[in-house]
């Protein structure tokens, strides 16, 4: 599981941007610590009791732990339905609730590394869960990254950006209210031609 994507991030003010001065130091969030959470979650069973009700047909729900090209790509789990066809999933925990699902823009601010949401990803969807209420939204990623690219400057500047100080770095992070990022994936799923 990417660890980072799992923080309980807060959804409050934005962050100082730039120059500004936080009164408190930032709290500073740990790989380690972090993936302890999200493996803890990973074996939680209320992960197979909504791909269950997600895909009624479903025979297995495989996570991927070891590191490699999978789980590079956002894959932490392979759902495979009875008829064979698979989809995988990057699964994302909040442990609070929450009125918005957190978009990674950086997860490497300082050096541009892209974030889950404009990174290319392996994954079929996101499975962003808040823990609290075990409520999923399963988020297709190719509209997900199309409403993103169509979007994501106004959503900055409308809902602003957290960011998470890790040791060595920083993740940037945008909170886009859920119904809206629900409907900017739908309207990203009709794609028109060239006038």
């Amino acid at each position: 599981m990417t660890a980072q994507s799992h923080l309980p991030f807060a959804s409050g003010a934005p962050l100082p941007i730039g120059g500004g001065v936080s009164p408190c130091p930032p709290k500073i969030h740990r790989f380690a610590d972090s993936l302890a959470v999200s493996n803890a979650h990973t074996d939680s069973g209320w992960w197979l009791d909504l791909y269950r009700r997600a895909f009624p047909r479903l025979a297995s729900a495989v996570p991927v732990r070891s590191d490699g090209w999978a789980q590079r790509g956002g894959v932490d789990r392979v759902l495979t339905l009875e008829c064979g066809r698979t989809y995988t999933v990057d699964e994302k925990v909040r442990t609070q609730e929450w009125p918005d699902i957190l978009l990674e823009q950086w997860s490497d601010e300082a050096r541009r590394v892209p974030g889950w949401v404009q990174k290319p990803l392996a994954c079929d969807f996101i499975a962003y869960a808040y823990a609290p209420t075990g409520v999923c939204y399963l988020l297709p990623v190719p509209p997900l990254q199309r409403a993103w690219r169509h979007n994501g400057r106004r959503w900055i500047e409308r809902y602003g950006v957290r960011r998470a100080h890790n040791p060595g770095y920083v993740t940037a992070n945008v909170p886009v209210p859920r119904p809206v990022l629900m409907q900017a994936i739908v309207d990203a799923m009709i794609v028109h031609t060239p006038e």
